[in-house]
């Protein structure tokens, strides 16, 4: 953190600051590395939009994701991840060239600058350091014995926990959060842009922007499309047992916020 820092600047990272959705084009890159076959990635992926079609938040999406880490080589993992990172460097096109810019005046005028973001650690460690960021908020897999659980540490970093985010790193410097300003592209940013004096949105979805133009917020660029990274060779990472597929829904009350989602949509249509 820089010395007695004044303000603080609180980064989205997918979608934002990244040109694409990490997570995502990570699954597909470490199922190649560990010489999983195409249609696996295919299947998870059918899986999660299943999931935000019938209603489900992004924090039980976000959960469900990392269900599926359960049982691997946290070293594994990382060793990837940093490949993968690399790899998509080596695009040209990973980083948000606006937001970037942006990121880049805060730290010159010796702001704090935070990265807020569901993705994990694994993931996120090789793009703060070559950013020069040492502050990252994100979800936490639970590790034990060098293995993911497939559990939580906390909840995710979507929605309510970003704002929490910024007030916990607000307090801790003595930052008035009036005096701070974030950045996101999606509607379950709100929480963290409201939380500060000066908010952006990056592109955004409809229900961001209508809720950025009533509040006189500034607006940047959306992302473009980001290229694929080539995937490496079937098997070329160091190899790594890969667990039983984890159920579907990996707890009773992602089952109960599906249920519910999809009775009340439903129900709406019926009364439509």
């Amino acid at each position: 953190m820089s010395q007695n820092p004044a303000r603080a600047a609180f980064f989205d990272v997918d979608g934002t600051l990244t040109t694409s959705a990490g997570m995502f084009r990570f699954l597909a890159y470490y199922l190649a590395a560990t010489g999983r076959p195409r249609r696996e990635y295919d299947e998870r992926m059918r899986e999660f939009k299943a999931m935000t079609a019938v209603g489900c938040p992004r924090e039980a999406t976000n959960r469900a994701y990392f269900a599926h880490l359960q049982g691997l080589d946290a070293g594994v993992v990382a060793d990837v991840a940093r490949a993968w990172f690399a790899a998509e460097l080596a695009t040209g096109a990973h980083y948000h060239r606006p937001a970037l810019t942006e990121l880049r005046r805060h730290q010159e005028r010796g702001d704090h600058v935070v990265l807020v973001s569901g993705s994990f650690p694994a993931l996120l460690a090789p793009l703060a350091a070559d950013l020069g960021v040492d502050d990252v908020r994100c979800t936490r897999p639970r590790i034990d014995h060098g293995r993911y659980t497939g559990a939580l540490d906390g909840p995710p970093m979507i929605g309510a926990a970003k704002s929490d985010a910024v007030m916990h790193v607000a307090i801790r410097a003595g930052i008035d959060p009036a005096d701070c300003t974030a950045y996101g592209d999606h509607v379950s940013d709100l929480p963290m842009l409201n939380a500060v004096g000066t908010a952006y949105v990056v592109g955004g979805d409809a229900g961001l922007r209508s809720a950025a133009r009533l509040r006189g917020w500034r607006f940047l660029p959306g992302t473009p499309p980001a290229p694929e990274p080539p995937l490496p060779h079937r098997g070329a990472g160091r190899a790594a047992p890969f667990p039983p597929r984890t159920p579907f829904f990996s707890t009773p009350r992602d089952r109960d916020l599906t249920t519910a989602h999809t009775t009340a949509r439903y129900e709406t249509r019926e009364g439509a």
